[in-house]
């Protein structure tokens, strides 16, 4: 039974077990469970902390697990990512008093205020560059008022809090992090490539959508560049001479750019559904 670690509260906890839901697996309901079998799938869910889900999967405590990438690389665990999974989208960045600091060469010798040293430690490591790293839990954006740092590295979003708290990102990304599938270096246990499949026909399915349409046989070849599908569109007789049917997957985020472009061609009855899960 492949033993899955799924985050049990925070920004990672509702959308992992969402996407769970829809590659077909059961999730706890009331939020309580810490522990849930799924027979049917031949799985077993364990609801932790999304920072102690890496070192959990690296001893090999739990078989595979899904968490941040930043929350991988910080925790040290023998532990590597398994693949990425497209939600909680974050920017990991250096900030420091307004026009202070411009670039990494600005960050040799200061204090850096952090709730992700080990990150910070080893992204320092690899550029060569000499600080202070200091730990702290929870928001750290007043650690430099309060003299405790110099500058902060931190998840940025919008920017907001650092402008209020006076500070300014500067230089490129420490780290892009998103959601991940992690699982032990070294390791693919039984079941994991059923999970990660099943993962991957969640991703094309929120990406893509099924549209069908009717057009004439003389711009076929013109509609079906319009609408190439992953392979080739599915292509049928109508019933009235001259006309076919046009099935074929169509990007999400292009949905009606297409419907206009095979409008005008001619196309008509064009007709959109979601994809609610697939098999690539």
């Amino acid at each position: 039974m492949l033993r899955i670690a799924v985050p049990n509260k925070g920004s990672l906890s509702e959308p992992a077990s969402q996407m769970l839901r829809e590659a077909g697996y059961r999730q706890r309901r009331g939020g309580r469970e810490l522990v849930l079998r799924d027979e049917a799938n031949n799985v077993e869910f364990f609801f932790l902390r999304p920072r102690d889900i890496a070192v959990y999967v690296g001893s090999g405590t739990v078989d595979v697990g899904i968490t941040g990438r930043d929350l991988l690389l910080d925790s040290g665990a023998v532990a590597v990512e398994h693949r990425a999974l497209g939600f909680a989208g974050s920017t990991f960045r250096f900030a420091a008093p307004i026009g202070t600091c411009e670039t990494l060469d600005d960050v040799s010798g200061k204090r850096i205020a952090t709730a992700y040293d080990g990150l910070v430690r080893h992204y320092l490591e690899r550029k060569g560059i000499v600080a202070t790293v200091v730990h702290l839990d929870g928001a750290v954006e007043s650690s430099v008022q309060l003299g405790v740092a110099d500058m902060i590295a931190d998840v940025v979003e919008t920017g907001t809090t650092l402008r209020a708290a006076g500070l300014e990102v500067f230089e490129e990304p420490i780290l892009r992090s998103e959601a991940v599938l992690i699982r032990q270096d070294g390791q693919e246990p039984e079941g994991l490539a059923t999970l990660s499949r099943r993962l991957e026909g969640v991703l094309v399915a929120r990406q893509y959508v099924m549209m069908d349409y009717d057009c004439r046989s003389e711009v076929l070849d013109e509609a079906a560049k319009i609408t190439p599908g992953l392979q080739s569109p599915t292509v049928s007789s109508l019933h009235e001479d001259g006309w076919l049917a046009v099935r074929a997957m169509v990007r999400q985020n292009e949905t009606n750019q297409v419907m206009d472009s095979l409008y005008d061609l001619g196309a008509r009855g064009i007709l959109v559904t979601p994809i609610l899960a697939c098999r690539i």
